[in-house]
């Protein structure tokens, strides 16, 4: 399935995040978004995105855009990351992988030479309409987060 394109709208969702409490895409309207999908919690390249969206969040803040985190697991396993690597983004727990699904961060991913489906490292930005402004498949982390906020600060009206 390939990801979501322009001018698609948000999913709808309603997700637990790490620290407590939920987040739904109610909570969103009128705001726009930058949302970044992540494979696993505390591996390398998913612990070095993650850091360089925190070290980016006041750019973030200061262009009206929050900036979210979403992969599979707990609620309780996003807490337990967020702690261990100083997280300041939001990270919200896709259990049952619907909002990945419906984002099309979901699929065939080759690893070691063997094809399996899994957890697609993307990332999305919605307009405060909650439109698809832009997607990307990220194949390098490193830039990426920087590359996100770069669009990001473009959304602000001049």
């Amino acid at each position: 399935m390939p990801l979501l394109g322009p001018g698609e709208s948000l999913p709808a969702f309603d997700l637990p995040r790490g620290g407590g409490g939920r987040l739904s895409d109610a909570d969103l309207r009128g705001r726009p978004v930058a949302l970044f999908v992540y494979p696993g919690d505390a591996t390398p390249s998913c612990t070095r995105e993650a850091q360089d969206f925190t070290a980016l969040a006041p750019g973030f803040a200061a262009a009206g855009v929050p900036v979210l985190g979403l992969s599979g697991g707990t609620a309780a396993a996003k807490d337990r990351f967020a702690r261990k690597a100083a997280l300041a983004v939001p990270l919200l727990a896709d259990e049952g992988r619907t909002l990945i699904q419906a984002l099309g961060a979901w699929g065939p991913k080759t690893m070691y030479g063997r094809t399996s489906d899994g957890i697609l490292r993307a990332s999305f930005l919605f307009d405060a309409g909650g439109l698809l402004v832009r997607a990307w498949e990220v194949a390098r982390v490193a830039g990426h987060a920087a590359e996100v906020l770069e669009a990001a600060r473009a959304l602000r009206p001049p």
